[in-house]
């Protein structure tokens, strides 16, 4: 038992040092914040007494309230929408099997190839030619559908078994009725997964939002982020608060759903 242990110590001692490093950038980040920005160039790695000073400095520079809701709304819509219009389209393209289909996904997972530098001027002229530019919906409505979430949904349902559908619908429920109340319930992992990777990506997204939501009062928290670091003197603490309430929202939510997103994950792989 004693040579067992022995043989996987240096496993442990390697595992407990790479976890120390990952979590590190997290704890500087959660000190700097409580620290004035004269020590936080000095790296220190001791938490201060500023923290309350940096929040009042950060209220008087910039709308954090503000920002922090409209980047809530836009992840939660968001990922509502993702969610809904994904899995349906991830149950058709397997439940419904054809070869065609296979042929419409296959060029969507094409379309994953295609950078997103490449579509941002088409984009923002179609937005604006709807009268759309400066609104939440000109964010959302670009990521409510994307292949990666297709490809996912696509492949969990493949596990889904076919005799429930059939028995569902000799007991006479519509494809809807099935879907909602079968399908759904049964596929919460991946919901979950789906959910994590949509929420984090709506909320840390950047460029398209700089774009299209001119006015500075429609700001989400990494414009405002953006904003605090391209002064001409960056106050760091203050920075370093910033970017740990933008931090945290997406933190909590991995948190609340991490086992969750591993099934759906490894159930989508599979």
């Amino acid at each position: 038992m004693r040579k067992r242990s022995l043989r996987r110590l240096p496993g442990y001692l390697f595992l407990a040092v790479s976890s120390a490093l990952s979590l590190f950038p997290l704890y500087f980040m959660v000190v700097s914040a409580t620290n004035t920005s004269k020590d936080v160039l000095a790296s220190r790695l001791i938490p201060g007494g500023n923290l309350l000073q940096n929040l009042r400095d950060l209220e008087a520079v910039s709308d954090v309230v503000p920002a922090m809701g409209y980047s809530a709304a836009i992840a939660l819509l968001t990922t509502a929408l993702a969610l809904l219009v994904c899995s349906i389209a991830g149950y058709g393209f397997e439940i419904y099997h054809s070869k065609g289909k296979d042929l419409v996904m296959a060029v969507l997972l094409l379309a994953m190839m295609i950078p997103f530098a490449a579509t941002m001027i088409p984009l923002f002229r179609m937005f604006g030619q709807v009268g759309l530019v400066n609104s939440i919906w000109a964010v959302i409505l670009p990521t409510v559908s994307t292949p990666f979430l297709i490809l996912l949904f696509r492949q969990a349902s493949r596990s889904f078994p076919h005799e429930i559908l059939e028995a569902a619908r000799l007991d006479g429920l519509s494809e809807l009725s099935i879907f909602l109340r079968i399908y759904m319930p049964t596929m919460k992992s991946t919901y979950s997964a789906a959910a994590v990777v949509t929420f984090m990506a709506a909320w840390n997204n950047f460029m398209w939002p700089k774009i299209v939501l001119v006015d500075l009062k429609f700001q989400t928290m990494p414009m405002l982020i953006s904003n605090l670091a391209g002064g001409y003197v960056t106050n760091y603490g203050v920075l370093m608060l910033a970017v740990l309430l933008a931090s945290l929202p997406a933190m909590v939510v991995f948190l609340a759903l991490q086992r969750s997103f591993a099934n759906g994950i490894m159930g989508a792989i599979k």
